[in-house]
């Protein structure tokens, strides 16, 4: 839809009007210079519409084109930034004005021939976001000036180097500017207007394919503007140069305020929302930080991307002897969806993480968040967001090895009391999760053990409360209830039975405590080789489960009490938005399988959709008619409930993966009772002293090839993606009536 941005026959009082000054404008609207446009707007008028925004963005224009000397013109583009950052909302709503910036300005060339250039006229977004760009290295507004006197034409304000002007020393740039409180907000004001220029995304229903992109994005990231990679590096430096503990000194930030929080929370919103844009569905090349991001292969540009960013993760679990002494920072959820971002542009920059130490530095804050979250069900997208991290860095062989390392600094989480290595603390971390989080993070279980079965081949020693934890795990997932409660339950009994194997078969020399535990807990792998098929014991199992509910249902019900060591799940707090989030793909569709050859390189099998997998746990790449033959095995009530069979049980339970421990058992559990008679032993510690010093070697089954479930990218992870990270920004800003709220 084209709208006639000059209606003068229909507007002509209103234009009369907008001629004024903006200031003038700002206060018929009940709001101060200075009020940042805070208030309640009037009604949606479409005169007051058509005519007010193509006059700020003309004074956004001229003050670009002008430099900005005086501090008049200064003040006219930021009440017209603060103006347009309220209205803009109320068009994006009316599905009828959605088109209303994109229509094109009579005399707007893109030539800059003026009116002789109609044909090839400007959308008013097109210069409304180049006004932006120039305006965000304006000298004396929001970077410091490099001559000694003013900028006096407009061509040396279209001829300035962007590149010299970046904000922030750091990547592509080695000189710190002086901090300067003003530039700094007026930065924060455009880019206020700027992410709500792209939050159109927003208002639109959600498209059923990724490929959608955003025009407000696609224009400003592409070569249009020739401030895109000195503006990505800015807003890249910004938030990853940022201290918020400064000098330590404490209660520094209730002595004084920290203008510069503000703008780093702003800055790595603009950043992944830009991040988010597809360049290649773009029809023009991009200059934007998904080439920038790519192009980036210089090791101590890494490092400082990634010291910032565990730098600022790690704030929330600093610990001093004054309590709230140290500030801590709450744009957690927008580091995490940035790390995601660079880790999936930039291979070079995922591979420099995992062979760094410092990767563990991201994983511990990582799982501080998930086990703080795990019963807030406000907070389920930080869940998700903090698994997916973890599966894509678990594909990678150098983070399982990463995670031997000793866990020896203590992070204030309400966990057992262990002494181990960050393996231990990612399991225990998992157990808290399965066994105490609330319902809606059952679809993350699989997700969760599939972290496990892809570190589980290289971890060297697990401490006895891990592996207590992971064989309570596979208690609770093999009672028969639950896995008759659902098709896809035993589903995770192949993967705890994969994680055991993987241990047994390649680390068997360090992990006596897990050996220990299934010798104890050896009932259990007895009870899965002689689990019953027969179809009165199926009903009888669920007949149980209806009378006593549990907490581990995937059937989606909401009775039932906790596990041991849980709470119930938090309520979300009184004035929370609920924002609903798209569905997430299937761990089958999330997923790839690989497996790791002799030179331990890592090599991607082909998907067999007629058959499971060699370990029985489910295939990648199911095919329809696959899953047609599964349900074919179990039968559906008239009321379309799913329901056992026993073909359906016999046709998983003979691909059970119990070879290699039942053949352990057969070997162990005789010289270990034969230890216990003959020394009368009572004391554990011996035992373990004795299968530290035993071997299997020759014994147990050929070694089963490791295979390695990586993540990959689909439709379905990007939609989601998208809309979480909308819902961030805005329920970030809603509280304060902010940036994208009308």
């Amino acid at each position: 839809m084209q709208v006639c941005v000059y209606d003068i026959q229909a507007n002509r009082n209103c234009r009369a009007t907008c001629q004024a000054a903006p200031l003038s404008l700002l206060h018929g609207l009940g709001a101060h210079p200075d009020s940042k446009c805070q208030g309640p707007l009037p009604a949606f008028q479409p005169a007051f519409c058509s005519c007010l925004p193509p006059q700020a963005v003309e004074k956004l224009v001229q003050g670009a084109e002008s430099g900005c000397h005086s501090e008049k013109e200064k003040q006219i583009v930021l009440n017209c930034s603060r103006l347009l950052t309220r209205v803009l909302p109320y068009i994006f709503e009316d599905p009828d004005w959605r088109g209303f910036f994109w229509s094109t300005v009579p005399g707007a060339g893109r030539g800059g021939q003026g009116e002789d250039d109609d044909e090839n006229a400007r959308p008013l977004a097109e210069s409304l976001l180049l006004a932006i760009a120039d305006l965000l290295f304006c000298p004396d507004f929001t970077v410091q000036s490099h001559r000694r006197s003013t900028v006096d034409s407009a061509e040396d304000v279209h001829s300035l180097d962007s590149c010299e002007y970046i904000w922030e020393a750091g990547v592509g740039f080695a000189h710190s500017p002086q901090p300067n409180y003003i530039h700094d907000m007026n930065r924060m004001e455009l880019l206020k207007l700027l992410l709500t220029c792209f939050s159109e995304a927003m208002y639109l229903p959600p498209a059923p394919e990724s490929g959608s992109t955003n025009p407000w994005v696609q224009f400003f990231c592409s070569t249009e503007n020739r401030h895109a990679l000195p503006l990505f590096t800015s807003l890249l430096n910004t938030v990853c140069a940022y201290d918020p503990v400064g000098y330590g000194i404490p209660y520094n930030h209730l002595l004084f305020s920290d203008y510069r929080e503000p703008l780093v929370e702003e800055a790595a919103q603009v950043l992944i929302v830009t991040l988010d844009h597809d360049s290649a569905s773009s029809a023009s090349p991009t200059v934007d930080g998904t080439t920038t991001g790519t192009a980036m292969d210089d090791a101590d540009d890494f490092q400082f991307i990634l010291k910032g960013i565990a730098r600022l993760l790690s704030n929330p679990l600093l610990q001093t002897y004054l309590p709230n002494s140290t500030k801590k920072i709450q744009f957690h959820q927008e580091l995490l969806v940035l790390f995601w971002k660079l880790c999936d542009f930039n291979k070079k920059f995922l591979f420099f993480v995992l062979k760094s130490s410092d990767v563990l530095d991201i994983l511990v804050p990582i799982l501080f968040f998930l086990n703080d979250a795990r019963a807030d069900q406000s907070r389920v997208g930080l869940m998700h967001i903090g698994v997916f991290i973890l599966l894509l860095l678990s594909g990678e062989r150098n983070f399982g090895v990463r995670l031997n390392k000793p866990y020896s600094v203590r992070v204030p989480m309400d966990i057992p009391v262990f002494t181990g290595t960050h393996a231990d603390l990612l399991i225990v971390v998992f157990h808290k999760i399965i066994t105490s989080g609330h319902q809606r993070l059952q679809p993350l279980f699989d997700c969760l053990l599939t972290i496990v079965v892809n570190v589980s081949p290289y971890l060297k020693s697990l401490s006895m409360v891990t592996a207590n934890k992971l064989l309570h795990l596979l208690e609770a997932f093999s009672t028969t209830w639950f896995l008759f409660s659902a098709a896809q339950n035993h589903h995770l009994v192949f993967f705890l039975l994969e994680v055991f194997n993987n241990i047994i078969q390649y680390q068997f020399d360090g992990n006596s405590n897990l050996v220990y535990a299934i010798i104890r807990k050896r009932s259990v792998f007895h009870q899965l080789a002689n689990l019953p098929t027969d179809l009165p014991t199926i009903h009888k199992a669920l007949q149980r489960r209806r009378r006593t509910p549990e907490p581990l249902s995937r059937t989606g019900s909401q009775e039932g009490t906790s596990m041991e060591g849980s709470r119930p799940a938090a309520p979300a707090e009184p004035g929370t938005l609920k924002t609903s989030l798209v569905a997430t793909p299937g761990i089958d569709k999330l997923t790839e399988k690989s497996q790791v050859s002799e030179d331990g390189t890592l090599r991607s099998l082909e998907p067999e959709p007629q058959q499971s997998s060699e370990d029985g746990s489910p295939a990648k790449g199911e095919s329809s008619q696959a899953w047609r033959e599964q349900r074919r095995l179990s039968s559906s009530s008239a009321s379309g409930q799913w329901s056992p069979t026993p073909e359906w049980v016999l046709s998983w339970k003979s691909k059970l993966p119990l070879q290699t421990i039942m053949r352990l058992l057969q070997v162990l559990v005789p010289q270990v009772e034969k230890i216990c008679i003959d020394k009368g032993l009572t004391d554990e510690s011996e035992i373990l002293r004795f299968l530290q010093h035993g071997t299997l070697v020759g014994l147990l089954p050929v070694p089963h090839p490791i295979l390695i479930r990586k993540y990959q990218a689909n439709s379905g992870t990007a939609m989601w993606f998208r809309t979480y990270m909308w819902g961030v920004i805005y329920l970030r800003w809603a509280p304060g009536g902010g940036v994208v709220s009308t």
